[in-house]
């Protein structure tokens, strides 16, 4: 029972993660040029996905210096985790410096080297996120040990026709309830809930086993104190 109740969902961690990504993006932007481009409602959503499902061990494979860091980063903070993030040598220093202004230092855990060795030193990931830029992504997605009882994996980035795992775990998780679904998040997202929790329809079942008592959602309003903008939030109720 302890087990099941960790990955129960968390409405507040994950309103909580989404506004903290929500700051701290905007922040960024306002300091740095290159980030005005990026598209904004991708790295809350991966936030609040997160923390939502209190993941305890995350891990992202990203080949620059991205604001997904910070939304992961800012997911391990809610939920007493903490984020391991693979990135090449040439952008660390950048890296490390960006999460540091974000005051999110001590929940990341930075290496560089090979992505494919690095994976192979973590077991029964909660969350991770892949960074479909590299030609070899999908190598990546396969090599992910996730967590059988409950994890998601994020292929992130894929552009036009790029695909996924598709539901496909290869062989040593075939037996494990698999649901993917792409979304046109960012510049294509696509969202693999693995775990027991979902049923034979595909459905993904965030209550840890308890009955559902309402099939209504709660909706969140934030100004942001400086710009005046509105934001508004759904989570479960």
């Amino acid at each position: 029972m302890g087990a099941m109740r960790m990955m129960e969902w968390s409405a507040a961690s994950a309103t909580n993660a989404y506004f903290d990504t929500l700051k701290l993006c905007n922040d960024r932007r306002r300091q740095c040029d290159s980030w005005k481009t990026q598209e904004p409602g991708s790295n809350e959503f991966v936030s609040a996905l997160a923390a939502g499902m209190k993941a305890k061990l995350i891990v992202e494979v990203t080949s620059s210096v991205s604001p997904s860091t910070i939304a992961l980063a800012a997911a391990a903070k809610h939920t007493g985790g903490k984020l391991v993030c693979i990135l090449p040598e040439p952008v660390l220093n950048e890296s490390k410096k960006v999460i540091r202004d974000s005051g999110l230092k001590d929940l990341v855990e930075f290496k560089t080297g090979d992505p494919f060795e690095l994976l192979l030193n973590y077991e029964n990931i909660d969350f991770s996120l892949v960074d479909c830029k590299n030609d070899e992504y999908t190598r990546l997605l396969k090599l992910l040990d996730v967590n059988p009882r409950k994890s998601v994996v994020v292929a992130n980035n894929l552009v036009g026709e790029r695909k996924g795992l598709e539901g496909n775990l290869g062989e040593k998780k075939k037996r494990v309830p698999v649901r993917s679904t792409k979304h046109p998040i960012g510049k294509g997202m696509e969202v693999t809930m693995i775990g027991k929790n979902i049923d034979q329809r595909g459905n993904e079942n965030w209550g840890g086993g308890r009955k559902k008592t309402s099939g209504k959602s709660k909706w969140v309003v934030k100004v942001d104190e400086k710009s005046g903008e509105e934001h508004i939030f759904r989570v479960p109720g």
